[in-house]
């Protein structure tokens, strides 16, 4: 499809690198998706926030460590002041403060930069749909994180009317499996994994993936 039908449908991507031997490339590579059109490259967090302010903007694709305002901070004020703006991490950085830091600023996604263009693609398009993607590395981190930091503290029951295929897919999330690990593991699509967590995530009040990592481990389904 073309004409302007179709260029209300692409996604409208910031991204943001300090790096320009960085950011200009991707901007580049993602520019070649025909759903995708990168409406500004951003050096900074205030650079960032200038490009979402004159918009409107879908996804940003967000790098953490930045002079003048980093991404966790920036991802912060997003969420508070844009929330219709999905934050989508790609950083070298894959610590437990650096992942725990960005989800719990609002990110929706978190990859690292040994990603290829298919996850980070897939990561923007599920992000803007609001949906959570995490990398392989990522998820095993934050499961690992959440456990040695008491996650049984929580004594938040999870609700009676969950089903028993959303305490599966909760398991299974507490355990580090990734949509499609978990879609892979059930025999079902991954289109129907992000139904049940969507489902899960409204009954039981989970905040992002960190929080359901931490809910199924109290809960004892991990």
């Amino acid at each position: 499809m073309t004409g302007p039908a179709a260029s209300r449908q692409r996604l409208r991507v910031v991204v943001a690198d300090d790096q320009a031997a960085v950011r200009e490339p991707l901007a580049a590579v993602l520019a070649l998706a025909e759903d995708i059109e990168v409406v500004a490259a951003a050096a900074n967090g205030t650079e960032v926030l200038s490009a979402v302010a004159a918009g409107p903007v879908d996804v940003v694709l967000m790098d953490l460590r930045m002079p003048v305002m980093d991404g966790i901070e920036t991802t912060r004020l997003l969420a508070g002041e844009h929330p219709e703006v999905a934050v989508v991490v790609l950083t070298t950085f894959a610590d437990d403060d650096s992942i725990l830091g960005a989800l719990g600023a609002g990110a929706r996604g978190y990859l690292t930069k040994n990603a290829g263009r298919e996850d980070i693609t897939r990561a923007i398009r599920a992000a803007a749909a609001g949906q959570s993607v995490l990398d392989r590395e990522v998820q095993k981190v934050l499961v690992a994180t959440v456990r040695a930091k008491a996650p049984l503290s929580d004594q938040r029951p999870l609700p009676q009317d969950l089903t028993p295929r959303e305490r599966e897919v909760l398991a299974l999330i507490g355990r580090g499996l990734s949509n499609r690990g978990i879609a892979e593991q059930l025999f079902i699509s991954e289109a129907t994994v992000k139904t049940h967590i969507n489902n899960l995530f409204a009954k039981a009040g989970i905040r992002d993936r960190a929080d359901a990592v931490r809910r199924a481990i109290a809960s004892g389904l991990s």
